[in-house]
């Protein structure tokens, strides 16, 4: 008899070496989405491996390193959904990428090394506010979720916007209030139901209705200098907000406090038209003289169950308001240092109540939250915009937060601006997005000059 060997017992040092560096660099590289559009001369290269050429349908890995050539594009889709288009004469590199469907540790580090990317971002970014970023040697971009653009220009950017024909838009701030000093869970509800996570430098806009989790506390600093610090499991509606700072007196300000505590200090609308300013609750509705006050809502001011001495509680801390209990004419005037109790039971005078929120008044609020500056298209550095959501830009110097239609631009040595226009180079931007539909014709219409209908601004 003739004994066969089996031949799985026994590898050879050659073979089995080959395994496990084949292995081992597939355990490294792991899957991160592929590519779904390209056009012209790009490459993608996992580290010590051959360059692939960048097509429809190939597979991309943590670490690829992706570079398009002069005229070239391409679009990528990543696992968690992510979609992003690599402008021409780019590098970008998938540095760390890891995604499982409902893990709590999902991250996204990207490196734009030059040129520039469009992109809208998927669930890692709205799964946490601090697991997606891009990192530039300007500075790093932290995603909350969001559609936008980066570029990081040198002379060609300025080239780009000479060729616009199009006068630039202004680079107006949409949110009504963005959020500052938040400590815990707050989100937004928008109109249409919808909801976000909100943290530092995030935009709140009419109709949102903003919500605090169990010890948090969080400002809202709006536009016409108003400021509403939030306590914990707090339920606040921006019902209207209008404000245009060279005619503040024609602005609106009216918002609700359906549930929780508020402390309040009213702006350049109030001191401008008072009769424009109202704050609203189930109990009663309180008009302002430019004031300074607080309120708390629990009981039948919140539409919940409560003894008899829960309502609505105001103390006012700085000018007067005037207070209308639902269902009566007759007005109750607060003076600083005043204050009112409205039950079930009745009406009676209160005192300051212990509250978790700070003073508005004694909170910083960020330089440039709001602010603008005039800014060359010729500038050198990195450019931002923002189509949706929320963008943080962070350099060794400062932090810059960017909402809906807002753009902004980090320098190299750290300063951070947002300019008074959008840039053209980013406004009119021929490159297809990543969720265009019919990419080539958008790039051919792009090569020709013409603008792709469905290409928002």
């Amino acid at each position: 008899m003739i004994a066969h060997r089996n031949p799985t017992r026994r590898i050879g040092p050659t073979l089995l070496g080959a395994c496990l560096l084949v292995c081992g660099v597939q355990a490294w590289s792991q899957s991160a989405g592929e590519v779904e559009f390209s056009r012209g001369v790009g490459f993608a290269q996992t580290p010590g491996q051959t360059p692939r050429t960048l097509g429809r349908g190939l597979p991309l890995r943590e670490g690829d390193r992706l570079t398009t050539s002069d005229g070239a594009s391409a679009i990528i889709k990543l696992q968690d959904g992510t979609r992003m288009t690599v402008r021409p004469n780019s590098e970008v590199v998938l540095q760390q990428y890891q995604f499982r469907e409902n893990a709590s540790d999902n991250s996204m580090v990207m490196q734009l090394l030059r040129g520039g990317l469009r992109a809208v971002t998927g669930l890692i970014a709205k799964g946490s506010p601090s697991a997606a970023k891009i990192q530039t040697n300007t500075a790093t971009i932290g995603i909350r979720g969001t559609d936008f653009d980066a570029r990081i220009c040198i002379k060609d950017c300025g080239t780009e916007a000479s060729r616009v024909a199009d006068r630039a838009r202004p680079n107006t701030v949409q949110a009504s209030a963005k959020v500052i000093a938040a400590q815990g869970e707050i989100s937004a509800v928008d109109a249409a139901g919808q909801r976000r996570r909100l943290v530092d430098g995030g935009s709140v806009f009419p109709g949102d209705l903003v919500e605090t989790g169990s010890g948090t506390k969080a400002v809202l600093a709006f536009r016409d200098e108003s400021r509403i610090s939030l306590g914990s499991t707090t339920r606040f509606r921006v019902d209207n907000f209008v404000y245009d700072d060279k005619n503040p007196g024609d602005g609106r300000f009216l918002v609700s406090l359906l549930r929780g505590s508020v402390r309040a200090l009213t702006g350049l609308i109030a001191k401008s038209n008072n009769r424009n300013v109202g704050f609203s609750t189930a109990t009663a509705t309180i008009g302002i003289r430019g004031t300074g006050f607080d309120m708390n809502c629990t009981g039948a001011c919140a539409g919940e169950p409560g003894g008899s001495d829960s309502g609505l509680s105001l103390f006012t801390w700085l000018g007067s308001i005037v207070v209308t209990p639902t269902g009566q004419t007759a007005l109750e005037l607060l003076q600083a240092g005043q204050g009112l109790i409205i039950t079930p039971a009745g009406i009676r005078p209160g005192g300051q109540m212990p509250l978790d929120a700070d003073r508005p008044d004694r909170v910083n609020i960020p330089s440039q939250l709001f602010s603008s500056n005039n800014l060359s298209e010729n500038e050198e550095g990195l450019f931002v915009f923002v189509r949706d959501g929320h963008i943080e830009i962070a350099t060794a110097k400062e932090i810059l937060h960017l909402g809906k239609g807002e753009a902004g631009y980090a320098a190299d040595d750290g300063n951070t601006r947002r300019p008074s226009d959008i840039p053209r180079f980013l406004d009119f931007d021929k490159i297809p997005l990543p969720n265009s539909r019919n990419p080539m014709l958008t790039s051919v219409l792009g090569d020709l000059g013409i603008r792709a209908s469905n290409q928002c601004r």
